[in-house]
């Protein structure tokens, strides 16, 4: 399991006014503040357990998957991934962990990924055999039987995104930390790259755990969620626990036979959305029957549905309660 108790970081970084003067009087005299990027950050993931760990700019959460990954070493706590403590960075560590960021990429620009995998193949000291049928079950779920055999640079971003997961679980990892790993791509594209990180986590119970500003990466691949905000954990529990927690209201979508007027429809109650034939009222739970007996009396209804407000508001929502702390550096 991954197991994190008291875990802190913080980094010292310079202090220096704008300016050339400022520019010189820092050559002779430098002054420093102490940030504190994660603090007393506790929790447990079970062995195949998909995580979303969500937050702000700047509370902490690429911090947090680097001190898991071993790239960063805790300034306070303790880790441990698979009983192992990751900034030792054993080779039994690193064999069982992978960490991808969306916004950074391992494949050598000017050669095919299919290199970067022999590449990997040799770092991870992954028999021949293996590599051979890890990579085929890669490249047919991922479908990049051609793209893996043309320079990375004439890749689009979202061949080279499936490219880079393939490449990550050559050693096939049982601890996945994923760092917006659908940033930039198309809504088609986010989807395949979730169902394949759903299958990888089915077929062989691995770990995940997820950052993302898609709101629809986390609803569909985490039944858990963990908040952080200014690097302290603000919950940790099921994703329907934060949606009720978040929010007291509910969406009633009605499916109209005919177009209504957008007057009629503010009529009815408070009208968040409307189209040709369709219309999205937002209305606290205990009045949703109210709403929907109104509404089947004045309007033309052909079908309608209640729902959760969307994710993205409920967070908005929760981190608005107090404004986050400055963007702590967080080294590459």
């Amino acid at each position: 399991m991954i197991s994190v108790e008291s875990l802190g970081k913080t980094f010292r970084v310079q202090k220096r006014p704008p300016g050339l003067l400022a520019g010189v009087k820092a050559l002779f005299h430098r002054e420093y503040t102490t940030v504190e990027a994660a603090r007393d950050v506790s929790f447990r993931i079970e062995d195949g357990e998909r995580v979303g760990f969500l937050g702000p700019n700047g509370a902490g959460k690429t911090t947090t998957l680097k001190m898991l990954a071993g790239l960063l070493q805790p300034s306070a706590g303790r880790a441990t991934v698979g009983g192992l403590e990751p900034f030792r960075r054993s080779e039994a560590f690193l064999a069982s962990i992978t960490l991808v960021l969306g916004q950074k990429q391992q494949l050598v620009w000017d050669l095919p990924p299919q290199e970067t995998f022999e590449l990997n193949r040799a770092i991870y000291g992954v028999s021949l055999a293996d590599f051979r049928k890890t990579t085929a079950e890669l490249v047919e779920l991922l479908e990049i039987g051609e793209q893996i055999k043309r320079p990375t640079r004439q890749l689009s971003l979202g061949e080279r995104m499936k490219c880079e997961l393939a490449c990550a679980l050559i050693h096939r990892p049982k601890y996945l930390f994923l760092d917006e790993p659908t940033i930039g791509l198309d809504v088609n594209m986010q989807e395949t790259i979730r169902t394949f990180i759903r299958g990888y986590n089915e077929q062989y119970g691995a770990t995940l755990m997820l950052t993302s500003h898609y709101m629809a990466d986390v609803t569909a691949l985490c039944p858990r969620i963990i908040l952080i905000d200014k690097g302290s954990i603000a919950f940790d529990g099921e994703l329907s626990e934060l949606m009720s927690k978040g929010r007291t209201d509910k969406r009633v979508r009605f499916s109209l036979s005919r177009e209504v007027p957008a007057a009629e429809l503010r009529a009815v109650g408070n009208l968040v959305e409307h189209g040709a034939a369709e219309a999205t009222f937002e209305v606290q739970k205990d009045a949703v029957s109210a709403l929907v007996a109104h509404a089947l009396q004045v309007l033309p209804v052909r079908d309608l549905s209640v729902t959760d407000p969307p994710l993205e508001e409920i967070m908005r929502a929760w981190f608005a309660k107090e404004p986050s702390a400055e963007p702590a550096p967080e080294p590459a």
